[in-house]
């Protein structure tokens, strides 16, 4: 605890070089004492106010910076999905997505932006009322001392906790996920539950919860920003007719497009890319429909059951492995005619 001063003990022999008050009292009256004790009511308020004014100063304009962070931020990362040249379907629905998306933004965005204030408004009043200290006498070398000790223990100490709370302010900021998205962060692939500035949890398929460090994240794939999309690789045998198994794809991917059931799930006109591989046991035609967000796999597991059910219509083969073997017994070695016998491996007969 500082302990009171009189004001006696205040009065000085002479004026220090920096006390501008005290010094120009002194020239105009000649007396040391006066001059001290216009540099102690006049001197030192005037100091100890423009010190606040500056701290006030320096927070006004480090808060703007920070709206200025958080304006960028509500913008978000990528580009804005909608066209204003779309018409329909479509653009209304990509239109309500990105309206939740940005009100999603602009909510996590005031969050961290009240945080860093919060932390802004702490560092700046700690420094200017240590300098106030220093202004009116007070010894603040064994507070800087502290400081300085509790500092260096903190750090080594929680090297760790820094660099996620760092990466959690630049993750939320940057609107990398938030809570509902289907990421991909390498070991743990799942649906984000939480977000906190050191921990992210989320829950995978089989229902495990994953804690992952934000500090520990090297890399993250995003399923379920803005748009996704449902890329299948239809195989087909090799003497099946390309031409009319890209026509019957395109066809059922059209009606599921129109279906009403599906209406708002994809966003538009799918399209048939053509061949995608030529394979060892058959040709696989690649077809893709653009989806909304998160429901790509629902839409797949629809499209491969309705095209199993055209091709058994259109009589359009789904070729399975297949093998040669070869039965050879004794007339064999004595250089007969080998007997040949060839299976699938479904147990069908082969060629």
């Amino acid at each position: 605890m500082v302990p009171l001063v009189s004001l006696s003990s205040l009065i000085k022999g002479r004026c220090d070089d920096t006390e501008q008050v005290c010094t120009l009292v002194k020239d105009w009256t000649g007396s040391n004492k006066l001059a001290n004790i216009a540099d102690l009511l006049i001197g030192k308020p005037m100091a100890v106010l423009g010190l606040i004014l500056f701290g006030l100063l320096l927070r006004w304009v480090l808060h703007r910076v920070v709206d200025r962070i958080v304006s960028r931020a509500e913008d978000g990362v990528l580009p804005d999905q909608v066209n204003r040249f779309r018409r329909g379907r479509a653009a209304k629905v990509e239109a309500a997505h990105e309206a939740r998306n940005a009100t999603r933004r602009v909510q996590r965005a005031k969050t961290m932006g009240s945080l860093l204030k919060s932390i802004i408004t702490g560092l700046v009043l700690a420094i200017v009322g240590t300098m106030v200290l220093s202004e009116i006498g007070v010894n603040i070398a064994p507070i800087i001392a502290s400081a300085g000790i509790v500092g260096l223990a903190v750090g080594f100490g929680a090297q760790s906790l820094v660099t996620d709370f760092l990466s959690g302010v630049f993750m939320i900021f940057e609107d990398q996920y938030g809570v509902g998205d289907e990421i991909d962060l390498g070991e743990a692939i799942g649906t984000v539950e939480a977000v906190s500035l050191r921990v992210t949890r989320l829950r995978d398929i089989n229902g495990t919860v994953w804690y992952v460090r934000n500090g520990e994240i090297a890399r993250v794939g995003n399923m379920s920003q803005n748009w996704a999309r449902t890329v299948l690789d239809v195989s087909v045998a090799y003497d099946s007719d390309l031409v009319k198994v890209s026509r019957v794809l395109q066809d059922v991917a059209h009606d599921l497009w129109d279906d009403e059931d599906f209406k708002g799930k994809v966003l538009e006109e799918p399209s048939v890319w053509g061949v995608q591989d030529l394979g060892a046991d058959g040709i696989a035609v690649r077809v893709a429909l653009k989806t909304a967000p998160g429901l790509q796999w629902g839409v797949a597991r629809e499209m491969r059951q309705r095209i199993k059910a055209r091709f058994d219509i259109e009589g359009i083969e789904i070729p399975f492995p297949q093998r040669v073997v070869w039965h050879r017994d004794e007339r064999d070695a004595a250089g007969d005619q080998p007997a040949e016998d060839t299976a699938g491996t479904n147990g069908r007969m082969g060629r």
